[in-house]
Formats: C-alpha cells, structure tokens, sequence
C-alpha cells in the first residue's frame, strides 16, 4: 500500500493534540453541583420558645457543612436563616426578611453545593392568600413559593422567588437561579429576582 503524504497526516495529528490537550484541561476548570437535603421537622431541631399561634418560638436545625437552620415564628409569620450558630444566624439579613401575609414553611431544605460545598439553600413556602378564602372553610388559601437564599461566606440574605404555580418547573427554575446568582448576589444592593412567571404567591411576597 501507497503511504499517505506527510503533508496529510499532520493535521489529524495537529488535532489529536489539539483535542488531548483541552481534554486534559476542561476537567480541571469544570464546576460539579449538586442537591443535597435536612429536615427542619419539629422532632428533628431544638425548639426554644413556646409554638403557638400568638407565642415567638425559634427552631435550630441541623444543616450541612457545620451550618444550622434558624426558623423563627411570630404572629403566624416565619423567618428562616442560616449560621455556624444560632446567634450568628440571628445577625444575617435573612433573619428580618419576612412576608407581609401569613406563611409558613415545608420540612425540607435543598442544599446547593458546587464541588460539596453549599452556597444556596431552596425552601418552599406557603403564602396565605386572605383575598381568596377557601369555599369551604372560609380560611384563606395558600399559595407556594420557592425563595433562594445564599449562604457564606458574606451575608446570607434572599436571592430570588419562584411561584410554585405558576411555574411546573419550578424545582428546576430554583436551582438554576441559585446556579447562577446566588454566589454574585449582594445582599443590600441587588433586588431579589423574580424567576419565571409571575404568579399569586410571588405577588404576596412582594407587597
């Protein structure tokens, strides 16, 4: 057999270099994220305070990577922070950023991690609606919103709000949103964005 033209078998092995080379590279600039998930179920935290629907209580969880959950509740309106403690949690902007309508939150936190270490946490809510009461009982509806919150280092504060109805995508929007803005967030100067469209819940929030 005839060999081929030097001139002809450099370029595949100019790009088998090429492609080794980037390959070699890519792998080592490459992000992996991830979703872990805790509890913030009564029997799985530390109550202090008295629940109740006029009484302040405050529930530490156990989250990830050596950080608590903090929720406190008064008037039927919750909070929720995050901190290597109760107090440092306590300090964050987090721990003032309430909903005007009554609310409350699920027992499951998701934790946002890029290569194991978290950034983010996706909790959903439940926003009452007091314009639309249920048919039946007469008491209002809820409305479901996934809020993105960052995590440190720097302030742990509200990233973005995705409305659980309006939105079927809603879990997916809510990891995409802590992706992308949650690290870049900061806390005091950016607006809390509002992803995906626009539903009930998200208008509660924002009033």
């Amino acid at each position: 057999m005839k060999p081929l033209p030097h001139r002809q078998l450099a370029v595949p092995a100019a790009t088998a270099l090429f492609v080794a080379a980037f390959g070699l590279i890519l792998p080592a600039n490459a992000q992996t994220f991830s979703s872990s998930y805790t509890s913030t179920a009564p029997k799985d935290c530390r109550t202090i305070g008295k629940p109740g629907a006029q009484d302040d209580s405050t529930q530490v969880c156990p989250g990830q990577s050596g950080l608590v959950v903090v929720i406190s509740e008064g008037d039927l309106r919750q909070t929720v922070s995050v901190g290597r403690t109760r107090e440092a949690a306590a300090k964050e902007p987090a721990a003032e950023s309430g909903f005007g309508p009554f609310n409350s939150t699920a027992n499951t936190v998701e934790w946002r991690a890029v290569d194991g270490k978290p950034f983010a946490i996706i909790q959903r809510w439940l926003i009452a609606d007091i314009d639309n009461p249920d048919k039946k009982t007469g008491n209002p509806t809820s409305k479901p919103m996934l809020a993105v919150t960052r995590l440190p280092p720097g302030p742990v504060c509200h990233v973005a709000y995705i409305d659980g109805q309006a939105n079927r995508n809603a879990n997916e929007l809510a990891r995409q949103a802590a992706d992308e803005f949650a690290r870049d967030f900061k806390c005091g100067k950016d607006e809390v964005k509002v992803i995906g469209e626009k539903g009930a819940a998200v208008g509660l929030a924002k009033r």
